[in-house]
């Protein structure tokens, strides 16, 4: 019997490592950019096609390589980062594991152009699926140009897989993201389909995270900075108050590399405990700097996963530094024991000479010991000089007579009103003996043939809400409220991106936006059944941060997720009063809706008691 263990050849075992390496276009970019920043490159362009899937091309004007590297680096395991074993406990660059290049070699079409500062000539690489199809020299820029074209082309059932091209260009500014903000002093811009969708210039932390994510972040951000003597900490956190629902912006990089560490963002968020909303999460940029003999990075072949030696003392230190910079910088709350408690301040800032004093009229004729006609006569001699004086009309008392006569006449006509409108009500609030309650402001009770219902009235609006909003995406014939004032909303890039491609499905709702300018939104109309009180930006917002939350967390079609959203946004909230009308409103339209006993979030939305348990209750 022969043998059936065989080795694989070179095409497939880097085909097998890319289904670890590269899966999307965006773990691509992030190999190629980390590649060029360990290559010492101080300006890097990233041009992309299609989401990357036709084209993701990265130039650098770093070290370059010579010929015979250009070659090698395509071969698995070929890494110029690592000379012997005891490196990988001082491992300081980004990419060192020698199969970035070789993964993405096997599944797609890849030119390859470098060229050192110190040679005259550079070289040009073409590679099809592992194979080498031509090498020669070419005239080149110092530096290395990657284009990496056909992304999966010989793999059609991972590209088949692949989102669409606004979801698979969100990942892309991911990754963009997160390499941009670990190296501030490099020069980044991004190219999507020939519009510049990033220019970032070498400049500090918080000039780069105000370029990503937008001005309006030049206000949230509270720096940290700690030093000890097992890591070194700073970066920036975002304020309370400014808080948002997902968890998009918090950022913790380890030696400059972007790491995902649940049991570290659990430290931040402990910092901003009782002051921070419920299920909001802060913006943070965290940069740890710790001995690379303290950490192993090679856990993960994405490399986004670190384990630490000491994770007790670390999250100790990022816990107190958090807290020590929201309180330094007044953003928890204090008592002030020195602060007047009088009323003394209320009037510290106005000028003594700008306060009137009261003053009081008197009759300086009257005596309070004359009687009869001498003191009648003084007083009519006052009443008629102050008329004139106040221009009060002569004769006002004849006025009295008039009005309270129709006064009277008033009263009789409105007192029939009020029984006739007292006779409508009774006959309105009790249709066919049916009683109608508020609880606690939370609950509607309705009385029922065989007992009463509880009805949570949130949970049911959202229900309402949420079948109408489905049925307008089907329909796209959402009504919507002009505003008088049109209002600009500035978003992140991929946000913008977000809007961008949702921007059917928010018409259909009612929204009128359009774009003005890069990244930015002019909201003219929202949806005309929306009671929330806030403002146009704020609705879009909220729906927004809904969408991604709920993205994030449940499995929804784009049309539920955006229903639910603005349901959850636009429903009454419990704590709100309603008269007789709005709740048998909600009361006819719920039991209108097609799945009227389940909330959106799959609890029930109406409980039942019969009378037999009333009865039960009470031992009869």
């Amino acid at each position: 019997m022969s043998d059936i263990i065989q080795l694989l050849p070179d095409a497939v075992a880097n085909q097998i490592a890319a289904g670890e390496v590269v899966q999307r276009p965006a773990s691509a970019v992030k190999e190629l950019i980390e590649n060029a920043i360990d290559a010492g490159a101080d300006k890097i362009q990233l041009i992309v096609k299609d989401a990357g899937k036709s084209l993701i091309q990265v130039i650098d004007n770093g070290c370059g390589m010579s010929v015979t590297d250009a070659r090698l680096c395509f071969e698995r395991h070929a890494t110029s980062k690592l000379r012997k074993a005891e490196d990988l406990f001082a491992i300081r660059t980004m990419g060192f594991r020698g199969e970035a290049m070789a993964s993405i070699a096997a599944i797609a079409h890849v030119e390859l152009k470098t060229r050192r500062h110190e040679d005259e000539l550079g070289t040009c690489i073409m590679i099809e699926g592992s194979e080498i199809i031509n090498q020669e020299p070419t005239a080149t820029p110092a530096g290395t140009s990657i284009c990496v074209k056909n992304l999966f082309f010989n793999t059609p059932a991972r590209r088949n897989f692949l989102k669409s091209n606004p979801v698979e260009m969100r990942h892309i500014i991911e990754e963009f993201q997160r390499i941009a903000l670990a190296h501030p002093k490099i020069f980044f811009t991004l190219h999507s389909d020939g519009n510049e969708v990033f220019h970032l210039p070498s400049e500090g932390l918080k000039q780069r995270i105000i370029h990503i994510f937008g001005s309006n972040y030049n206000q949230r951000l509270v720096p940290v900075e700690e030093s000890t003597t097992i890591i070194n900490l700073n970066g920036f956190i975002g304020k309370p108050e400014y808080a948002k629902k997902t968890r998009g912006e918090q950022y913790f990089f380890v030696n400059n590399r972007f790491i995902k560490d649940p049991y570290l963002n659990h430290a931040v968020l402990n910092a901003y405990e009782e002051i921070l909303p419920s299920e909001s999460y802060p913006l943070y940029v965290l940069f740890i700097e710790i001995d690379p003999a303290q950490i192993d990075v090679n856990v993960h072949p994405t490399k986004t996963e670190i384990k630490y030696q000491d994770e007790r003392s670390i999250y100790a230190i990022i816990r107190s530094a958090v807290k020590r910079s929201l309180g330094k910088y007044n953003i928890t709350p204090t008592l002030d024991f020195n602060q007047e408690t009088g009323f003394s301040h209320m009037i510290s800032h106005k000028k003594t000479e700008d306060i009137v004093p009261p003053t009081i009229s008197f009759n300086p004729q009257f005596n309070p010991f004359d009687t009869g006609s001498q003191q009648k006569e003084r007083q009519d001699n006052y009443s008629r000089s102050f008329e004139k004086k106040s221009g009060i009309p002569q004769n006002w008392e004849t006025l009295y007579e008039i009005t309270q006569k129709a006064h009277h006449h008033q009263l009789s006509i409105d007192s029939e009103d009020k029984q006739q409108e007292s006779a409508i009500e009774k006959t309105q609030e009790k249709p066919a003996g049916k009683l109608i309650f508020q609880i606690h402001n939370r609950f509607i009770l309705s009385q029922i043939r065989s007992g009463f219902i509880l009805i949570d009235q949130q949970a049911a609006h959202e229900r309402i809400l949420f079948e109408r909003f489905l049925q307008q995406l089907e329909t796209h014939q959402g009504a919507s409220q002009q505003s008088l004032f049109p209002q600009t909303v500035d978003l992140s890039v991929a946000d913008f991106e977000l809007i961008t491609d949702l921007l059917p499905d928010i018409h259909a709702l009612g929204f009128q936006i359009r774009a003005f300018g890069r990244n930015t939104f002019i909201v003219e109309g929202i949806p005309a059944d929306l009671g929330s009180g806030l403002s146009e930006s704020q609705v879009l917002e909220q729906l927004l941060e809904a969408y991604k939350n709920n993205q994030s967390t449940l499995k929804l079609t784009k049309r539920e997720n955006l229903a639910r959203s603005l349901a959850r946004n636009a429903a009454i909230k419990s704590g709100t009063a309603l008269n007789i009308d709005e709740m048998n409103d909600i009361i006819d339209k719920l039991f209108a809706c097609s799945t009227p006993n389940v909330s959106l979030s799959g609890k029930p939305i109406i409980i039942t008691f019969t009378l037999k348990e009333l009865l039960e209750k009470f031992e009869k």
